[in-house]
């Protein structure tokens, strides 16, 4: 019997905007897909230098400032280096409009924190699909799922709720009770869904999730869509009509 090698997947994750369809049109998730330990140590390092850089420029200005290098401090073009730094790093997105959700879907923060878990977990899941499609991994090599998330204001059941969609859809599989079918998981041979909210202060790489979410808010934002669509290495679903690009 062969031997099944087997990879662990970070995915590192912040989002940008508000989900407000009031005062705002658009809200973004964005991060990083990080495939093996290996390659996670590798993007630390080369992330943590394109830090480092702007920190010794600001330095050198007599600007600097000792605070972290979120996307709302610091200017377009240090986003734009960090951005750039990122390129060849597997990422995803996405995108809601939030002009055609539907407006029931905002009269409560859980009926809003559930739409937005749902919105969260068939992105990643559409870009591991996609991945597994253009055979960058394995389904059957994937042993564990670490994902990382900026914390915010969810409450610790709606945590839970999150961790136990995402392990549904990519670990023990989902029912439609209505039809009666079984999907089956993405991945069979999975062991463990893990789930951790970060302050992004102490997190390199959801620090890097934040510039990606902000780059993608950005230009959805200002309808630059051929710079959307030409994204290195990035997986785009949009919502409420799930559209993939590709």
């Amino acid at each position: 019997m062969r031997n099944i090698r087997t990879m662990n997947i970070f995915v590192y994750s912040d989002e940008s905007g508000v989900f407000d369809n009031k005062h705002n049109d658009f809200f973004v998730f964005g991060g990083l897909i990080i495939l093996g330990t290996d390659e996670k140590k590798i993007w630390s390092r080369k992330y943590s230098r394109a830090e480092k850089t702007i920190r010794e420029k600001r330095l050198s200005r007599l600007h600097f400032k000792d605070c972290e290098l979120k996307a709302s401090r610091i200017s377009n073009s240090e986003k734009g280096k960090l951005f750039r730094s990122l390129n060849n790093c597997l990422k995803f997105s996405a995108i809601v409009n939030q002009n055609e959700v539907l407006s029931e879907i905002f009269a409560s923060k859980k009926d809003k924190q559930r739409y937005l878990d749902f919105v969260y977990k068939i992105a990643v899941k559409k870009a591991f699909e996609q991945l597994i499609d253009s055979n960058k991994i394995n389904k059957l090599e994937i042993d564990n799922i670490f994902f990382y998330v900026d914390e915010h204001t969810t409450a610790t059941n709606g945590r839970y709720e999150l961790r136990e969609g995402l392990e549904k859809e990519l670990k023990n599989g989902t029912y439609n009770y209505y039809y009666n079918i079984f999907y089956p998981p993405l991945f069979p041979n999975l062991k463990s869904v893990n789930l951790e909210f970060c302050n992004s202060e102490n997190k390199l790489l959801v620090r890097a999730s934040d510039i990606v979410a902000n780059r993608v808010f950005y230009l959805t934002r200002n309808n630059n869509n051929d710079e959307l669509n030409n994204i290195k290495n990035m997986y785009i679903t949009e919502f409420p009509y799930i559209k993939i690009r590709k």
